[in-house]
């Protein structure tokens, strides 16, 4: 990209905030000229000693800083900047050709050196590289925050019900909108599922995935994890630090368990959603943040806002869009397909053989309710996978399978199972799906796949 001949009233860096620090007002003026139309936040300062106090109030993603100032000199201060923690680029400037200072300053940490007087491209090629590294390392962050986290299930949407059907074409409606999201489902029914799945068809798949976890961050930490902070703003703030928001931006974050977020950060994140902008805890400043927020939570979020728990502007804020998963008892047809998907996607990480399911079995499996839904089945598979046989306990004194013989195919005793329904229903497909626990339209879809347009 030729940055140099860019219009100037193109911003490709309005995620980014630069300080510029140099005692020319020429200098300052012409940089601030060439970066405020293409930058979110340009600050300036002649001095180092003028430079420290904006620092304190903001995390600046790059510093364009002079080495030679009155007062404390350029690589002092980055000496010091790196010392206390500072992890954002520096690109040092000088108008003296002097090898031995640009190779100190690389040494104290500078990201790049520029010889005055420098070119608009020059500079600009500069702040372009400081730029493309800061977006990698925020990949980075995501990327090992995901490998580190156990819990979070990366799968896809599985099953063929009419729920999980209406489910899929609703995420594929919504997905290409900025639209704030509020997933709502039982524990263990995949909201993480739906959320990944809306990242990757919106048009920020190319940005990151961030997940967090509001329960499992304490009350007193959570501002900061999610907005960042500046050196001293509390106690053991030993240096300045991004939020979860700043490694989001250009992607987008899943606020998981909203309604445990204590009532201080609910007001903050109310701010965010609203002008979309974040305050670090003890900065004076805002970051602007392009962020598309999806929340989730298995608690009726309006009987929250009625025991004044959950602030109801938020509420209505977040319910922009919702979404409500259904629970594995509500959608019995998709537990074949979840069986056989969980046992070809665990049986190799376990170096195990794969397990045959029978119908009975599976019946077995569909008359028990999962409250732990897809997660305990998940769970379940891998035990059983284990141990090598289908844990169900004891079997039941009475089974009202079909009667057969016991080398047929899954498929071979379902079907004479439903015919055998429908036979006993009259044909009545509403009155035998009612009995079977699965909808009209499912049936007419298998006797579609069996060829018989009416019953046998």
């Amino acid at each position: 990209m030729d940055l140099a001949n860019k219009p100037v009233n193109e911003a490709p860096w309005t995620q980014y905030s630069v300080l510029l620090v140099d005692d020319e007002p020429g200098m300052v003026s012409f940089l601030q000229r060439a970066l405020a139309p293409r930058c979110g936040v340009v600050d300036t300062a002649g001095s180092v000693e003028q430079a420290e106090p904006l620092l304190r109030r903001r995390l600046y993603d790059l510093i364009v800083l002079d080495i030679a100032m009155p007062g404390r000199s350029g690589i002092d201060w980055l000496h010091q900047l790196r010392a206390e923690g500072y992890a954002g680029d520096v690109v040092m400037m000088t108008a003296y050709a002097d090898l031995d200072t640009a190779i100190e300053a690389l040494r104290a940490g500078a990201a790049d050196f520029l010889l005055k007087p420098f070119s608009l491209a020059q500079v600009l090629n500069a702040i372009q590289r400081c730029f493309e590294r800061s977006r990698l390392v925020r990949e980075n962050f995501v990327l090992r925050r995901e490998v580190s986290d156990r819990s979070a299930d990366i799968e896809g949407l599985v099953g063929h019900s009419d729920v999980m059907c209406e489910l899929c074409e609703r995420l594929k409606r919504i997905a290409p909108t900025p639209a704030t999201v509020l997933i709502t489902g039982e524990s263990g029914t995949g909201k993480e599922v739906a959320a990944r799945a809306l990242h990757r068809m919106s048009n920020r798949s190319g940005g990151p995935f961030v997940p967090v976890n509001c329960a499992a961050i304490s009350a007193e930490l959570i501002e900061s994890e999610l907005f960042g902070h500046v050196r001293g703003a509390f106690t053991g703030a030993q240096q300045s630090r991004e939020g979860l928001f700043y490694y989001a931006r250009g992607g987008t974050l899943f606020l998981d368990e909203i309604s445990e977020m204590p009532a201080s950060a609910q007001a903050k994140l109310l701010r965010v959603l609203e002008e979309r902008r974040i305050r670090p805890v003890g900065s004076e400043q805002e970051i602007p943040v392009d962020v598309r927020v999806i929340a989730a939570t298995n608690r009726d979020l309006k009987a929250e806002v009625a025991a004044h728990r959950f602030r109801q502007d938020l509420y209505y804020r977040l319910q922009v869009v919702e979404v409500t998963l259904p629970p594995l008892r509500e959608r019995p047809e998709d537990l074949s397909m979840l069986v056989h998907h969980f046992i070809a996607q665990i049986s190799p990480n376990l170096d195990v053989q794969g397990l045959s399911l029978d119908a009975r079995t599976l019946a077995r499996m569909a008359a028990y309710d999962w409250p732990g839904n897809v997660r305990e089945l998940k769970n379940f598979i891998e035990r059983s996978l284990i141990l090598g046989w289908f844990d169900l306990g004891p079997e039941p004194k009475a089974s009202a399978l079909p009667s057969g013989t016991t080398d047929e195919t899954l498929e071979a005793v379902e079907k004479r199972h439903i015919l055998a329904v429908l036979g006993a229903c009259d044909g009545n497909k509403s009155e035998a799906g009612r009995r079977l626990g699965v909808s009209r339209k499912t049936l007419d879809r298998k006797c579609q796949a069996w060829g018989l347009s009416e019953p046998a």
